[in-house]
């Protein structure tokens, strides 16, 4: 059972709290999924719940009040401006989405036996999913983007962000297959007819 979806289930239970949804994210994931770690304490941060280890590093989060925030419905006007918005990606996943619709359980207003309204993270990985499918339906190109200083200042390159991002993107890694004698990739049957 992932994150999400222990989130869900802990916003049906009227009792449910932030250390109620903690104690069984540990009870879930702790020791059992490499990922999933209890943070260290750090000097002049916020207290953290638990922590993710990505590829590019570790990730601290606090599960204050993500309860109360993932029962918030989506306010009508930021929706109806996401359907009309010129990202056309942004108008794609909010195309079907109705607010009251969602609040109401169902049409006309009425609420259905045992519906309820759509939790904020239902919504994300609902979206997740039509993003993934439309990404699964195209051959996509990567552009990798990196990020030269962490004031954003023009014209300033620190050198050991610069490295650090191309490390994580797998740049290095390609520049050293490369340089090995391996420089272009060859289908299958060109490499059998070789």
């Amino acid at each position: 059972m992932g994150i999400f979806s222990i989130l869900e289930e802990e916003c049906m239970f009227p009792k449910a709290t932030d250390t109620s949804f903690k104690n069984k994210l540990y009870e879930q994931h702790l020791g059992k999924c490499k990922n999933f770690e209890k943070p260290k304490p750090g000097k002049g941060k916020a207290e953290a719940h638990f922590s993710l280890v990505h590829y590019a590093g570790t990730v601290d989060y606090n599960i204050s009040g993500w309860l109360d925030k993932n029962k918030d419905p989506l306010n009508e006007s930021v929706v109806q401006l996401y359907q009309k918005s010129s990202v056309k990606l942004l108008s794609f996943l909010y195309s079907s989405y109705s607010a009251t619709e969602a609040e109401a359980g169902g049409k006309g207003g009425k609420k259905k036996k045992g519906a309820s309204f759509q939790t904020v993270s239902a919504l994300f990985r609902e979206n997740l999913n039509k993003l993934m499918t439309n990404l699964r339906s195209t051959h996509p190109h990567f552009v990798r983007c990196l990020i030269p200083n962490e004031t954003k200042t023009p014209g300033i390159m620190e050198n050991h962000l610069i490295i650090h991002q191309l490390r994580c993107n797998g740049v290095l890694e390609g520049i050293r297959i490369c340089r090995k004698g391996f420089p272009s990739r060859i289908s299958y049957g060109d490499f059998k007819q070789r």
